[in-house]
């Protein structure tokens, strides 16, 4: 955000560098996820674009690790669509071992890999970001390493936390995954934060010096709109800068709803943003749906007949794309 906006609404700090919004939703996630690695295994993590999973996940492993008592272990790479069994082992061997060593090869790579975690004696987690992009492949191998590992194994046991788009969790469900998906433990960071005025309000008062108040800042009813149309802490964040950058623009303070109105006026609730924000493009709806590309294009796109369109909109709910 502009210094000059953020000197005529009285900014401390940009809404971007708030920090993080704990609720209690959270708490309990964290709580129960932090269970769910003390007894090993694979979890998924799920949520919409926007919705914080990189944030909450760091705060996750930096509560693990200020803790002590579980080992975290992260997959560096970004090219998650090409990444392979062997690359997510031997992140697990870089985590653990502090000297100079090479990664051993064949039959001894999962010996020595259980003997690391075995003289741990504590629970040791992969973190995996981006999990939704990772080949079918690499999910079993994660399966059958896991149950590798763990086999009478002790006090100490191997986790992966698989993290993603809500894509990740239904192709979970999908037939073919089963062997994969009814093994994974699943939970869910859409919804944890139930009160989006409140996050907006917390926002706006972790950003302002000491002698502004909210409301000196928006109007309760442009706090209200904002609250009603944005769905993500993402679109809340981006869409209160916008709104501020107006007002400023606008010499209005506090910001009025007439000003949020007029920056929510772009295209937010389109079935083709709702859709990018559940992980999907045309192609990997086109494999949910089982339809051609091309209609799945047309679908997002809006120029399919009504009667195909609603009879694909429902298949998406049934499936729990809440679209």
């Amino acid at each position: 955000m502009r210094t000059d906006v953020m000197g005529y609404y009285g900014l401390a700090k940009d809404v971007r560098h708030a920090g993080f919004f704990e609720t209690e939703q959270h708490k309990k996630l964290f709580s129960h996820v932090k269970d769910a690695i003390k007894h090993g295994g694979l979890i998924a993590v799920s949520g919409m674009i926007g919705t914080g999973k990189t944030v909450s996940l760091n705060k996750l492993k930096e509560s693990l690790s200020k803790d002590g008592k579980i080992i975290v272990s992260q997959s560096r790479c970004v090219e998650k669509q090409k990444v392979q069994i062997s690359t997510l082992i031997a992140a697990i061997f870089y985590d653990l071992k502090n000297e100079k060593f090479f990664i051993p090869h064949g039959e001894l790579r999962e010996r020595k890999l259980r003997e690391l975690i075995k003289i741990e004696r504590k629970p040791v987690v992969l973190f995996v970001d981006e999990a939704h992009d990772l080949p079918r492949a690499t999910l079993k191998g994660l399966k059958h390493l896991i149950e590798t590992v763990n086999d009478r194994i002790g006090p100490a046991s191997l986790s992966v936390l698989l993290a993603g788009h809500p894509k990740l969790q239904n192709d979970l469900k999908r037939s073919n995954m089963e062997e994969i998906g009814y093994r994974t433990t699943t939970y869910s960071l859409d919804g944890a934060i139930d009160s989006r005025r409140q996050f907006i309000e917390w926002l706006i008062e972790h950003c302002v010096r000491e002698d502004v108040k909210v409301n000196d800042v928006f109007e309760p009813e442009a706090i209200d709109l904002l609250a009603e149309k944005l769905v993500t802490p993402l679109q809340v964040v981006e869409h209160l800068t916008r709104s501020l950058e107006a007002g400023h623009a606008a010499n209005e303070k506090p910001v009025t709803a007439t000003i949020v109105s007029t920056v929510l006026s772009g295209v937010i609730e389109d079935l083709e943003a709702t859709i990018t924000r559940l992980g999907y493009d045309h192609k990997s709806l086109a494999t949910l749906l089982n339809v051609s590309q091309a209609e799945a294009r047309q679908f997002i796109a809006g120029r399919l007949d009504g009667t195909r369109a609603a009879d694909l909109h429902e298949q998406l709910l049934v499936v729990g794309l809440p679209v």
